[in-house]
């Protein structure tokens, strides 16, 4: 046991001893590996870190455990035909929807309801576009898991009674409010005065979009200033991710109850969830992991032919070592496993340095970007395995070239 170890501690010295005795070489050798193995890394993060984003912008958006029913929510890929039939098959949900889906959907933790109209907004001498106002049941602020960092939210008499009250997002608050207190100051809406009673947390970009230009009013005072006959969503949540599959089903049974659809009747609504999102999101960044990711281990492999071409000529010019070595006793066996262990250990280098590119470049993008790019143990163990095996694989043929070798036709070369 003790001379295994001797042996590969002695073949790691030589390796070492032999990688650095050409620098300028060994740099150059390895530039193809590093650059092969942060690619892989840094596509991986990137894989990861999008993933992670989409789900939390969509977590900001909607909030967890949490599912939607509008007449049309689809979740895939839809065919002209598709939308064709679901626009003649699927019905405008309204008001007198969401109160029934309140009164019967037991299992559901909250129901609230939702619609919104966009407008361009004026206060004073400043305006602002595109401002999307939203009418919403009280429960919104719990289902969407809000965040109100002045004042609050909405709340169930203010609905029940179409006050004239509204709460504004982080966008309305900068334009019209900034460096101002906004709590009971008046923002008029299509000629109507609202008293402002809260403000909405900023909650970023989105997609590239802002999503903090809004305005929250009673989904009772939005029928009244732009219709009651518009299709509204309605929204629902579970106190648990473990229950929400069966709060989704129990939503979609009232609402076929409520629609009168029968047996293998399809629903005339759609439903979205966000576990179910998630999932999709999953799926989608998996298939362009299966893609990118083995575009990127080819650089591996260029990188491993290079190491092999100089492991080649390391070989040719260490012929009178390799000579000595068998003269004096070496094995067939021990000469392979020394310049197997010297390519190894040349690429593991390489790898580790591709992992310190990688950082570097995760870095850029995470302080440059909102993606949160993030070098995870798997990648680093990934990273120093997958290296230091394609320089294994690479340094086969020249190690047993160089176990081949005859001794003594090695020193006369040499002389």
């Amino acid at each position: 046991m003790k001379q295994v170890y001797y042996f590969f501690a002695d073949a790691s010295r030589i390796a070492l001893q032999s990688i650095f005795a050409q620098k300028l070489r060994t740099f150059l050798t390895l530039i193809g590996i590093i650059i092969g193995v942060a690619s892989v890394v840094v596509v991986g993060a990137s894989i990861s870190g999008f993933n992670s984003y989409i789900v939390s912008t969509v977590s900001k958006i909607l909030g967890v455990n949490h599912f939607m029913i509008a007449r049309f929510a689809h979740q895939g890929e839809w065919t002209e035909e598709d939308w064709d039939r679901a626009w003649k098959r699927n019905k405008t949900l309204r008001f007198d929807d969401y109160e029934w889906l309140l009164a019967n959907c037991d299992a559901c933790e909250e129901v609230g309801a939702n619609v919104g109209q966009s407008v361009n907004l004026k206060y004073g001498e400043r305006e602002l576009f595109g401002t999307n106002i939203v009418g919403v049941t009280s429960s919104m602020g719990e289902i969407e898991e809000k965040t109100i960092s002045m004042g609050r939210f909405i709340a169930p008499h203010e609905v029940e009674h179409a006050a004239l009250i509204c709460v504004i997002g982080g966008d309305v608050q900068a334009q019209f409010f900034r460096g101002v207190d906004p709590l009971g100051k008046v923002l008029k809406v299509r000629n109507a005065s609202f008293t402002i009673v809260g403000v909405e947390a900023m909650r970023g970009p989105a997609f590239g979009n802002s999503i903090d230009n809004h305005v929250y009013i009673p989904i009772s005072t939005w029928g009244k200033l732009f219709g009651r006959d518009r299709d509204i969503q309605l929204h629902g949540n579970a106190a648990n991710a473990d229950s929400l599959k069966e709060i989704i089903e129990d939503a979609r049974t009232v609402m076929r109850n409520r629609h009168k659809l029968k047996g293998k009747d399809e629903d005339d609504f759609g439903v979205v969830n966000t576990d179910a999102l998630n999932k999709q999101i999953d799926r989608f960044t998996g298939a362009i992991a299966m893609v990118v990711i083995p575009v990127t281990l080819t650089s591996l492999v260029v990188g491993g032919i290079v190491v092999m071409n100089i492991m080649l000529v390391s070989v040719t010019e260490r012929t009178f070592e390799v000579g000595l070595r068998k003269a004096i006793g070496a094995t067939k066996r021990q000469i392979l496993t020394q310049f197997l262990i010297e390519s190894s250990l040349l690429t593991a280098v390489g790898g580790l340095f591709g992992l310190l590119l990688a950082s570097l470049v995760c870095w850029i993008v995470r302080i440059a970007t909102p993606i949160p790019m993030t070098i995870t143990p798997f990648y680093v163990i990934t990273s120093i395995v997958v290296s230091g095996g394609v320089g294994m694989i690479a340094g086969i043929y020249p190690a047993y070239k160089a176990s081949r070798l005859d001794p003594i036709v090695a020193l006369t070369k040499s002389t």
